[in-house]
Order: structure tokens, then C-alpha cells, then sequence
């Protein structure tokens, strides 16, 4: 189950509420861009970025110069994915339909080099799975210029939307309008080449059949 704490309570649309520690992974492992919230020097600063997870931790990456990520104080990351338009018969009652998580904590600064790698390995695969054992791993320079947080799974909380409109029973209904669901479906495009790459360099299967797989 995941936790219940004044900031995880649903009081807003509970029936959109999920309280299932899978129903949290299933949403991370959905999206590939959160979005930081913390305050630096006083003022509210989000921060997109890549990440990856495994079943206790968060991962961000950044700089070691990015501010964001030197605070030391509580975050708010979210994950967000957009899954269609809710398109009903008065503008007053559209909507999306879409899944979140918000993540709350004090995030870890990664020091140790072998739980770094662990953490940026994580999150290679979860942006393109294969990439990690294919490309050249990270040089012990490369690993000091990185920063990488970690932030814990512990408080966290999830809404799904996934219906129609619900104004089916409205005297809106009368109008003879069209109303229903427009999904959103995404998929990965053919992969272009780096225009100074040898002809001879083929590409690798794990990426090669990335072509049209939804995203």
C-alpha cells in the first residue's frame, strides 16, 4: 500500500485516487520526464529531467552545478502522463485523462560510485532500454562531473483518470452534440543517424526495433 499522510490524502477527486504500491510504479514506469519542485534562495524552482527507479528509490540526474539538486531540502517530484482529451458537450465539463504520482522527501545526494552507477544505470534503461551495456559507461571523471539524486518511494501518491465525460445525464445530453474520449498514441519514429557516423556502423538491434513501438 502506499502511504497516507497529510500530503498523500486524496481530498480532491477521490475516486481518481490509487493507493497500490504498483499502481505508483506502473506510473513511473509510463513516463520519462519529471519535474523537480524544491526552494532555492527562497523561491519555488521546477526543474524537468530524465530519471529511473527500481522499487525504493527515484533517480534524477543533473549537474553537480544545478542548484536544484544541492538544497538538501524537501523536493516534490511528479511524474505526469498524458493519455487523452475528455471531450464533452459544454466546455465547462472537458477534461484529459492522464496518470500521476507526486513523490515527497528529503532526496540523497549519490556519493558512492558503485550505488551512482547502479542508479544512472537504472535510468539508461528506463529511457532506452539496451543503451547502458551497448554505449561507453561512465569514466570515474564523468561519474565526479555527474550529480544523481536519490529520493525515496516512501511517500508518494497516484491518480488515474481513464473515463468518458459525465455529463451523459446532464440536459446537456439533449444538445446533440458529439462527446466522448480522443486517446493519445504516440510511437517512436525511424532512427536518424549522426551525420558523421561511418556508413559502415550499423544500427543495433535494441534500437532498431524501437521503430513504431508506442511509447
Amino acid at each position: 500500500m502506499l502511504s497516507s499522510t497529510p500530503r498523500t490524502r486524496h481530498r480532491r477527486m477521490k475516486e481518481n485516487g490509487r493507493s497500490e504500491r504498483a499502481d505508483l510504479l506502473a506510473v513511473l514506469a509510463a513516463g520519462r520526464i519529471a519535474h523537480l519542485g524544491a526552494v532555492v534562495e527562497g523561491h519555488p524552482m521546477v526543474v524537468p529531467t530524465v530519471y529511473g527507479f527500481d522499487d525504493e528509490r527515484i533517480y534524477l540526474h543533473g549537474s553537480v552545478a544545478s542548484r536544484s539538486l544541492t538544497t538538501g531540502a524537501e523536493v516534490c517530484v511528479t511524474v505526469t502522463v498524458f493519455d487523452g482529451l475528455v471531450l464533452a458537450r459544454s466546455v465547462f465539463e472537458h477534461g484529459i485523462n492522464y496518470r500521476s504520482a507526486m513523490i515527497y522527501g528529503v532526496p540523497e545526494w549519490v556519493r558512492d560510485d558503485e550505488v551512482k552507477l547502479h542508479g544512472l544505470r537504472v535510468l539508461t534503461e528506463h529511457i532506452a532500454p539496451g543503451q547502458w551495456d551497448y554505449a561507453r559507461q561512465p569514466s570515474r571523471k564523468e561519474l565526479a562531473a555527474t550529480a544523481l539524486l536519490a529520493l525515496s518511494l516512501a511517500e508518494a501518491s497516484v491518480k488515474v483518470s481513464d473515463g468518458p465525460p459525465d455529463d451523459g445525464d446532464s440536459p446537456d445530453a439533449g444538445l446533440g452534440l458529439w462527446a466522448g474520449r480522443l486517446p493519445l498514441v504516440t510511437s517512436w519514429g525511424a532512427p536518424v543517424p549522426d551525420p558523421v557516423l561511418p556508413p559502415e556502423i550499423g544500427l543495433p538491434a535494441h534500437l532498431a526495433a524501437y521503430e513504431g513501438r508506442p511509447v
